[in-house]
């Protein structure tokens, strides 16, 4: 098939393309490669692809309807996995606009692009974060998800909200993935993992915050790669059991899905570096600080769902995923 993947200079977007490329299709990548993070972690991610024949990357901003447009025109994609977004529940506190650009103008943008050139499936990052307020575990798609604690959040909920429209309106498969906690090599700078292992290493402290108390559905990035490629091979489908009296959140009458894609394994964060200073042979210093403005205790996934439609359940075992990001930071920053 012919695929779009935008955010392809990204973590989990680098890494789908070339899942997909390897198994025969044809990837445009797009990326803005802007400078949230370290352009050159964006630009080496690329550098992986090169090889493959079958791979373009055209730079550009989402955000940009006139370009969009154009790119959906002359490409003619069958499926789009669209990823890119301004990513972080904590800048968002300190830089909303960003969100507004990027997950709001930017997935409108994607949104008509679909719908106007016969796209056959939209699949597109949502976020565990959703849940916000949510107390009950493990977090279900069927559960209501109307109380957002961060602007990322809120964007991400919208998103969900504008692509049942467009599946209502236009029949547009849609479907969106709630991303649980995705770590494992070439992962962001501005993520848990990466600052503790550069942390660790260095001799400095590193933050940790809700005084480790945090218990998070650490997902691999591995295994998200596999349930985005199971969930774009299989468009959204109308739920005939769906009613206006007992709305489902999860599903509709429209071909609309919601999918988590987590470990179903919470743990907690202080177990979490506890694994990663075994992998590092030294220990951290901690500076244990309060529940951060933003953020939620815990995050569960329930993946039935997955499980029952896609035949599909993450099982990466924590330590071996923290082993295999540690060889690759190493390797990557050239640590002996």
């Amino acid at each position: 098939m012919k695929i779009l993947v935008t955010g392809a200079a990204g973590f989990i977007g680098s890494a789908l393309s070339i899942r997909l490329l390897e198994r025969g299709d044809e990837v445009i990548g797009i990326d803005n490669l802007n400078d949230y993070y370290d352009v050159n972690l964006k630009l080496a991610r690329l550098e992986r692809l090169k090889d493959h024949d079958r791979f373009k990357f055209i730079k550009l901003d989402i955000a940009d309807r006139a370009a969009v447009e154009a790119l959906f025109v002359g490409e003619k994609f069958q499926r789009v996995m669209h990823l890119a977004a301004q990513a972080g529940v904590r800048y968002s506190i300190t830089n909303p606009h960003a969100y507004i650009d990027s997950n709001i103008v930017g997935f409108i943008n994607i949104l008509e692009g679909c719908r106007h050139n016969a796209v056959e499936h939209l699949a597109y990052a949502s976020s565990s974060s959703v849940y916000g307020a949510n107390t009950s575990m493990p977090f279900s798609i069927h559960d209501n998800v109307d109380h957002p604690v961060s602007l990322y959040a809120a964007s991400k909920k919208a998103n969900e909200l504008m692509a049942h429209t467009y599946s209502h309106l236009y029949k547009l498969p849609t479907t969106g993935l709630r991303f649980f906690t995705v770590y494992g090599p070439w992962g962001r700078p501005d993520m848990s993992l990466f600052m503790f292992t550069r942390n660790i290493l260095e001799g400095k402290p590193i933050d940790v915050f809700n005084y480790g108390n945090h218990r998070r559905d650490f997902t691999y990035i591995d295994d998200i790669v596999e349930g985005v490629v199971r969930v774009t091979d299989k468009p959204a489908q109308p739920n005939a059991n769906w009613t206006g009296e007992n709305p489902d959140p999860g599903t509709s009458r429209a071909p609309f899905r919601v999918y988590n894609i987590g470990n179903n394994n919470p743990v907690h964060l202080l177990k979490f570096i506890e694994a990663l200073e075994k992998c590092l042979g030294k220990e951290a210093i901690k500076n244990l600080l309060p529940l951060q403005q933003g953020d939620v205790p815990d995050t569960y996934a329930d993946v039935s769902d997955l499980v029952n439609d896609l035949g599909y359940k993450p099982g990466t075992e924590l330590e071996e995923g923290i082993k295999n990001f540690v060889e690759w930071y190493k390797e990557f920053y050239k640590i002996v």
